[in-house]
C-alpha cells in the first residue's frame, strides 16, 4: 500500500517554490543566491518536490496584452443528478475551456473559459448549456486582473 500523505514542505521547501512562482525560469544558481543555500541544495529539493508531484511542471503565462485581445470568464455550471461525469467528459472536450474545477457550494462546477471574442464565447457558452446533463450556467466575464500567482490548477 503506498503513502498518500502530502508531502512535508519546509520553510525552505516554501520560499523556493514562491521564488518559482514569481519566475518559473530563474536559474539554480540565482534561486540559491536568493535562498542563501547551496545549488545542490536547489537542485536536490527541486528533483524531490517534482517526483513527490508537489511541483507538477512548469508552464507558460500570457501577458496582459495578449490577454487583453480576448475575453476570459468564469463559468458557474449546476448539473443534473448522476450526470457528472458524462459533462466532465463533454467539457474536456472543448478546448477553449481552460480549466475545469468541481466545487462545493452553489454549483457543481466552475469553468475558467478563453475566447477571441465576445461571439465566440457566446458560442462557447450555448455548447456549453446545450451538453445533456447540464441544468443551469451562470457567467461571469473577467473584466481585470488583481492578483496573478500564476496559472490556475
Amino acid at each position: 500500500m503506498s503513502d498518500t500523505r502530502p508531502p512535508v514542505l519546509d520553510e525552505i521547501d516554501r520560499q523556493l517554490i514562491a521564488a518559482l512562482q514569481i519566475n518559473a525560469r530563474e536559474s539554480v544558481a540565482t534561486l540559491a543566491r536568493q535562498l542563501g543555500i547551496a545549488r545542490t541544495t536547489v537542485t536536490s529539493r527541486l528533483a524531490r518536490l517534482e517526483k513527490t508531484k508537489v511541483i507538477s511542471g512548469y508552464g507558460v503565462r500570457l501577458g496582459q496584452r495578449v490577454i487583453d485581445g480576448g475575453l476570459q470568464a468564469y463559468v458557474g455550471i449546476t448539473v443534473q443528478p448522476r450526470s457528472g461525469k458524462d459533462v466532465v467528459r463533454r467539457l474536456s472536450a472543448m478546448g477553449q475551456i481552460q480549466q475545469l474545477c468541481a466545487v462545493s457550494g452553489e454549483f457543481d462546477y466552475v469553468a475558467w473559459l478563453r475566447s477571441d471574442s465576445p461571439e465566440q464565447l457566446d458560442q462557447l457558452l450555448d455548447q456549453i448549456g446545450s451538453v445533456e446533463g447540464v441544468e443551469k450556467t451562470t457567467t461571469s466575464i473577467i473584466l481585470s486582473s488583481k492578483v496573478d500567482r500564476g496559472q490556475p490548477l
